[in-house]
């Protein structure tokens, strides 16, 4: 490959990790994680779970879609329309209080998808088919970013902080954010490693058990990990610093 084409392709690279920046940088300000703002690692991790409105979201369609299923597993319909109602409700809830409509309808489409999978099938356990798939793909996307230098969290800190992709340059910024890709791939991975036995063998009870368990209790530490070595390799500036500059 000759020089040239080097040059052109780095200019690509940049664009594009400018635009994913965007994406990801405007995703993260939206649920709070902005480390240009002064918030505690405490409000931060609870503001990325969406609060306590957040938490019920998350937990509550899947979790009356378990003890329903148990307990009654035919008709299929009742456990998966119970998870889908409340979805539903939190939708309503959301559109109510005018919050964006993305945030409100991607859970509701989400459940609906995966009940209509599992009804067209039959099989209880293909209500988690989505949840699989978002895994497998959250898990790669990571783990290649960080592998090949341009992790995501990298590029979306960089959107964040005003500085693009100067990070790259920055050997101490670069393996912090390439160790922090790979945690976040591991997550990932891990639980795709312990769901997707349970998905193929059918055990349903344990799959959805599992997949709480290892839901907002394994996100909100590394939330908070993330959080922290962020805002470390960007220190905020005193007021004292800043006044000794001007």
């Amino acid at each position: 490959m000759s020089s040239d084409d080097r040059d052109d392709e780095e200019p690509h690279e940049q664009r594009t990790s400018e635009l994913l920046g965007a994406a990801l940088g405007g995703a993260a300000r939206r649920v709070g994680l902005d480390p240009a703002e002064n918030a505690s690692t405490q409000k931060v991790v609870w503001s990325a779970m969406g609060g306590w409105r957040g938490v019920f979201e998350s937990v509550l369609p899947s979790l009356a879609f378990v003890i329903l299923f148990t307990v009654k597993p035919e008709p299929l319909i009742l456990s998966l329309g119970v998870s889908v109602g409340l979805a539903a409700v939190f939708t309503v809830v959301r559109l109510a209080q005018k919050s964006p409509p993305s945030a409100a309808l991607g859970g509701l489409i989400a459940a609906g998808a995966a009940a209509a999978l599992a009804l067209w099938t039959g099989r209880g356990a293909d209500n988690f088919v989505p949840g699989l798939i978002t895994n497998a793909v959250y898990g790669t996307a990571f783990l290649v970013s960080a592998l090949i230098g341009w992790s995501l969290i990298g590029i979306a800190a960089g959107f964040l902080m005003g500085e693009a992709t100067a990070w790259r340059a920055d050997k101490r910024k670069r393996r912090a954010f390439r160790l922090l890709g790979i945690a976040w791939a591991a997550l990932f991975f891990a639980r795709l490693a312990v769901q997707l036995p349970l998905y193929l063998t059918d055990q349903v009870t344990a799959l959805g058990t599992l997949k709480l368990i290892m839901g907002l209790p394994l996100f909100a530490p590394l939330i908070a990990v993330t959080w922290l070595v962020v805002r470390a390799l960007y220190p905020r500036e005193s007021p004292q610093t800043t006044a000794s500059r001007s």
